[in-house]
C-alpha cells in the first residue's frame, strides 16, 4: 500500500522498546502554507516541533497540562489552541474577564517555561518568498526540512543512532495528510535534498503518526501554543514577543529557530 495514514488507536503488533528512540516529536503550525491568497497581516508560515524524552513527556508534561485545565475548568477535557485562546471563545470565553485572563496566562506562561521539551522551528515569510523565487516550494516543505534537519541533530546530540522516532503531526484530511507523509518520507529517505547541505537522515528510522484534531494529545497542544509566537518573532522581530521569550532557552542551539528566505 503506497500511502497508509497512521491514526491514533490502530492496532498494531507491539514494538520492542529497545528499538524506541528515547525521544518523541510533536508538530503543529501557525498560519496557511497557500501562496495564492496571502495575509498580509500575518503572511508567515511556522512549523514547531516540540522534542522531549518518553519519560519527560508521561511523568511531567502531561500531568501539568491536565493540573492547568483541573484548576480553570474542573476537568481535563478542554483542548488548547491558540486561537482560541487568544479570541477568548468557546471554553476560553471566560477570559474575556481581565482579571481571569491575567492569571490564567501567568500560569499558562509558566508551565510552557517549565515544561522540559526541546523546540525545532522553520518559519516562511510567504511575501517574500514569491519575491525572492518565480516557482517556489510549498512553505510547508520548506518549513518541513528545516525542522527535520534540527530534528536530526538532536537526535544526534541524545545518541539515537537506529532508533524509532515518531513524529505526531495533527491530521488535516486524507489528501493533506498523504501529501505531508509523502514529503516526509521523500526526506527522511535522503530523497529531498537541497541547497548546500545533505544531512543524512538514515541515522535514524522515523515515522509519522496523524492524530484526529479531538486526540487531546498534551504534545499537539504545546506545539499549537508555541507556534505563533515563533512566526511573530520572524513577522516582527524587535517587537516585544513575551510568549517568545519563554520559548528562547527550548530552541535546540542557535540554529532552533530557521527564518526563511
Amino acid at each position: 500500500m503506497a500511502f497508509a495514514a497512521k491514526l491514533v488507536g490502530v492496532s498494531r503488533a507491539r514494538i520492542d522498546p529497545s528499538t524506541l528512540s528515547d525521544l518523541v516529536v510533536y508538530a503543529d503550525e501557525s498560519g496557511d502554507h497557500g501562496l495564492v491568497t496571502i495575509d498580509a497581516g500575518y503572511p508567515i508560515f511556522a512549523l514547531a516541533f516540540i522534542v522531549m524524552t518518553r519519560d519527560e513527556y508521561v511523568g511531567e508534561v502531561t500531568p501539568a497540562l491536565q493540573r492547568l485545565k483541573f484548576a480553570y475548568w474542573g476537568h481535563d477535557q478542554v483542548v488548547f489552541h491558540e486561537r482560541d485562546i487568544r479570541k477568548k471563545i468557546g471554553p476560553f470565553a471566560m477570559l474575556a474577564d481581565p482579571a481571569t485572563n491575567a492569571d490564567f496566562m501567568v500560569d499558562l506562561t509558566g508551565m510552557i517555561g517549565a515544561a522540559p521539551f526541546r523546540l525545532c522551528v522553520g518559519t516562511i515569510d510567504k511575501l517574500r518568498l514569491k519575491a525572492k523565487y518565480a516557482n517556489p516550494w510549498s512553505p510547508y516543505e520548506i518549513a518541513l526540512r528545516f525542522c527535520m534537519e534540527r530534528l536530526l541533530n538532536c537526535l544526534q546530540r541524545h545518541e539515537q543512532e537506529g532508533r524509532l522516532v515518531h513524529v505526531i503531526f495533527e491530521s488535516r484530511g486524507k489528501n493533506e495528510d498523504a501529501d505531508l507523509e509523502l514529503e516526509f518520507r521523500r526526506i527522511t529517505a535522503n530523497q529531498a535534498n537541497w541547497g548546500y547541505r545533505s544531512p543524512d537522515f538514515s541515522y535514524a528510522r522515523f515515522e509519522p503518526v496523524f492524530a484526529r484534531k479531538d486526540a487531546n494529545a498534551a504534545g499537539l497542544q504545546l506545539a499549537d501554543l508555541v507556534a505563533r509566537p515563533c512566526g511573530l518573532r520572524a513577522l516582527r522581530p524587535t517587537q516585544p514577543n513575551r510568549a517568545f521569550e519563554v520559548l528562547i532557552p527550548k530552541l535546540t542551539g542557535h540554529s532552533g529557530l530557521k527564518m526563511f528566505p
